[in-house]
């Protein structure tokens, strides 16, 4: 059959046409006055379209939309919600500087609105507040993803609590995507890319979502060009095997280069968020050596300061690996086109160059292809500079070039709309027009007690409310009777203590640790005066039985023990379900083994909505708590016995519970309010919507590795790549010489007892092996010694200055006043020096006297 396709848009009258654009750009989903919109229009429609504005727009009758067309209520709506987007694109930004070079934000997975299915959880969700955060904040950033035929899966759970999976197809004429042409919004022809794929070459088009003030582009191989397994590149997020994941992820990164510049767009710098699309790193130096003629260390010298990762992975199994004959399938044509053995390609990926057993991870080939790397929290940037020390001998641990950004929450898009219209009530209109104005919530106690409580308890209503139609409905799928039907009707309460636990279940994540005791569980969930009840959600990965086991645990835990009106588990977690549970939530659940949470952002979430978090100290939590803000479970001990810490952590979380959760919520003044609560919820607003707010970590990006990377590109291509150059000049002078540079000796004036005040003077002869003394930095590197390990802690570096030639030494000098009292130590070292380095810490390139 030869079919002819064309699309179809719906028609809109005149009056209605700014709800067509305002439905193409995701600034609605921070916006539900925008959001309302589309409720208002067609309320069956919205429903129908499972909250998808355009579609909502598709669903709609001619009938409606003449009517609405005509309504000055809802006219007058559309004109001020429209005008305001129209103020928001022009406004002034924190960022003021030239979007002439782009930064390249590159992720797999993008969580930005329920429409858009094409996010599995947490990364997802990361990299859609970021794109948002940066639409707030203007930053010349764009962002690069796959659009994936089927998303993530649907979890559908059956009468037996087990988790099956549905995979529904995306339309996406019907969704908030726009296909990239060469005619623009006049049509024509689609922009393509193509990719090599061990010898063939997969094509994909080029489909933007708009995002505010910025735009995400995603790659598409689902068409005409391919044959069918090249066209299942892009059929599912993290689905397939382990060849459709270097598929992915070679289109993701050197596919991803190549749409940008398809599209005029210049990605100055790049910022690989996970490992997923470090190829990118081999792109960008490709395109050097071909456009300038540079040798492979040349064009790695260019890229290596404009390049920044982020490593969310907080143990070794958790990063990318490809075994060699897959990398040799796809990728060893790369050795041509770089000019490099295959040896030395390989090396690119792994901790031991000279190990041939190694597979090729791109964790490492991100962290040797860029100059800023960071964790995502405090305890998680410690655990990957443990983690990744070796590609770094002799460099001390705290100096590792791994930093840390800890992830934040794009507030308005998880703070519920009644709290938000409270807070833009006490707050003013800052509050919308400057979010990176944080200090704006020490406004919190502004707001009285009672309008702050009353508006929770309304989220905890709609929350019940929610849950016991979800329940209803899988209920209803599952052929179950009518009289367990009218039972879930009845199932939580609107005034009991909630306690939320959402999140993907993983047996790290030890969902089921509250079940540990089930008679003292039981008793809590039976008290006739001060109950508590528990909501669950989260997906397991279809390949994950244990994650499976443990879902269908806690739902036969509830039957077995008749609590199914106390313990609920609502399926399918997504975007939606999230804003119901961090908003009418009482209290946050998380119990992690430490420290295998890099981060976690569903309590930041709940947080900002006035939930408090009960959580083990680890990730964010680890670096944010304070008992005026939540509860710790535990002091952040790690444990070898698994059992022995799931038996004192789950002892540990009754007795909070039992002990200060319950008697604090419950306490009561003759108001009927939880003061103490309630101050503590103003508390755990003000600070962690503060420290935790994605607003403070693009501000933190920005300052540390963004404009500094945009600098470098500059800096670098500057005079025809002279910087650039003169860098790998250096090095290679550097390389011919370093094992040849040796400390002669080493002087001091130290004695056994030094009195604080005393200077000390230490004297390093060098033999630089032809190398000048300002080819090198040699540094005293001094401080306290530790009691347990005898090295030398909170380490203190300073240069030694060149003070003259003894023979075929150079001698450099520093002195130091001794400043702290104890045992204090010392030594030299030498490392690279050169002006265009962005920092000085090159592996290899350290050596201690």
């Amino acid at each position: 059959m030869n079919i002819k396709t064309y699309t179809v848009k719906p028609k809109l009258p005149a009056t209605l046409k700014p709800l067509e654009e305002i439905s193409q750009n995701l600034w609605l989903s921070w916006n539900y006055d925008a959001v309302q919109l589309f409720i208002r229009l067609d309320y069956d429609a919205w429903q129908k379209s499972e909250q998808s504005p355009v579609k909502t727009l598709g669903y709609a009758s001619p009938e409606r939309l003449a009517a609405m067309a005509k309504d000055d209520s809802y006219l007058s709506a559309l004109k001020e919600v429209y005008s305001r987007f129209q103020r928001y694109k022009k406004g002034e930004t924190w960022y003021k500087g030239s979007k002439k070079d782009m930064v390249g934000y590159f992720s797999m997975e993008y969580g930005i609105d329920v429409s858009l299915p094409i996010y599995s959880g947490g990364l997802g969700m990361l990299s859609g507040d970021h794109m948002k955060t940066s639409s707030d904040m203007g930053l010349p950033l764009i962002g690069i993803g796959l659009l994936y035929r089927e998303g993530y899966f649907k979890q559908l759970l059956n009468s037996d609590g087990f988790q099956q999976e549905a995979y529904p197809q995306n339309d996406w004429y019907n969704m908030p995507v726009t296909l990239k042409t060469r005619g623009g919004k006049n049509g024509g022809e689609a922009i393509k890319i193509t990719v090599d794929m061990a010898g063939r070459q997969a094509v994909a088009q080029i489909w933007e979502v708009k995002v505010g003030r910025t735009s995400l582009y995603l790659l598409d191989t689902n068409i005409d060009d391919n044959p069918q397994d090249l066209r299942d590149i892009t059929s599912a997020l993290y689905g397939g095997d382990k060849e459709t994941r270097i598929r992915q992820e070679i289109l993701l990164g050197v596919g991803g280069i190549r749409a940008l510049r398809a599209l005029g767009i210049n990605p100055a710098a790049t910022h690989m968020n996970e490992g997923h699309s470090a190829f990118l790193g081999l792109e960008r130096i490709r395109e050097i050596m071909q456009e300038k003629g540079f040798s492979f260390a040349q064009a790695k010298e260019a890229v290596w300061p404009t390049n920044i990762f982020t490593t969310h992975t907080p143990v070794p199994a958790g990063n990318e690996r490809f075994d060699i004959a897959l990398m040799e399938k796809y990728m060893k044509g790369w050795c041509d086109i770089l000019k490099i053995s295959w040896h030395d390609f390989l090396a690119l990926g792994r901790v031991n160059p000279n190990d041939d057993h190694e597979t090729f991870c791109m964790t490492v080939l991100a962290l040797k292809l860029s100059a800023y790397s960071n964790g995502v929290s405090r305890l998680h940037g410690f655990v990957s500079r443990d983690m990744w020390k070796n590609l770094w001998p002799g460099l001390p641990l705290d100096e590792i070039p791994i930093g840390h950004v800890t992830n934040g929450v794009h507030p308005r898009s998880w703070i519920s709309n009644p709290m938000q219209d409270l807070l833009d009530r006490y707050f003013g209109p800052r509050f919308y027009d400057e979010p990176t104005d944080l200090e704006i919530w020490e406004r919190m106690d502004r707001i009285s007690d009672e309008e702050l409580w009353r508006s929770h308890e309304r989220r905890r209503e709609r929350l019940v409310a929610f849950a016991r139609d979800r329940v209803k409905q899988e209920m209803t799928r599952n052929g179950t009777t009518e009289k367990r039907l009218k039972e879930a009707q009845d199932a939580l309460s609107p005034y009991v203590l909630t306690l939320c636990f959402a999140r993907r279940f993983a047996t790290y994540k030890r969902g089921n640790l509250l079940l540990r005791d089930p008679e003292r569980l039981i008793k809590l969930l039976r008290d006739k005066d001060r109950p508590v009840q528990l909501i669950f959600a989260g997906k397991a990965h279809p390949q994950d039985l244990p994650g499976k086991e443990l879902i269908r645990e806690i739902i036969h835990f509830a039957k077995e023990h008749g609590v199914e009106n106390r313990i609920v588990f609502i399926e399918n977690y997504d975007m939606t379900v999230s804003r119901y549970l961090v908003s009418g939530a009482d209290v946050w659940l998380n119990t992690p083994r430490r420290p295998l949470e890099a981060s976690g952002t569903s309590g930041m979430k709940a947080s900002m909505n006035g939930v408090l978090n009960c959580s083990i100290l680890d990730g964010w939590w680890d670096e944010a708590y304070t008992p005026d803000v939540g509860w710790a479970i535990g002091h952040g001990e790690q444990y070898v016995d698994t059992n022995l810490q799931d038996e004192i952590e789950s002892k540990a979380l009754y007795d909070i519970l039992e002990n200060e959760i319950i008697p604090l919520f419950y306490n009561r003044g003759r108001d009927g309010l939880p003061r103490d609560w309630i101050k503590m919820m103003k508390a755990c607003m003000r600070t962690i919507s503060q420290s935790m707010s994605t607003h403070r970590m693009l501000m933190d990006y920005s300052n540390m590795f963004y404009l500094p990377a945009l600098k470098n590109y500059k800096h670098m291509v500057k005079d025809d790549y002279a910087e650039t150059k003169s860098l790998a000049a250096y090095f290679e002078k550097l390389r011919g010489a370093w094992n040849n540079i040796k400390f002669i000796k080493v002087d001091t004036n130290a004695k056994p007892v030094m009195q604080r005040g005393d200077i000390l003077t230490v004297k390093a002869y060098v033999e630089l092996a032809g190398l000048n003394p300002d080819d090198v930095c040699i540094e005293v590197y001094h401080g306290g010694i530790s009691g347990q390990s005898h090295n030398i802690e909170h380490a203190v570096h300073n240069e030694m200055k060149f003070s003259g030639q003894e023979g075929n030494a150079c001698c450099f000098v520093a002195k130091v006043e001794c400043e702290a009292t104890g045992v204090q130590g010392h030594s030299v070292r030498i490392l690279p020096k050169h002006p265009s380095l962005a920092h000085p810490y090159r592996s290899g390139f350290v050596k201690w006297a």
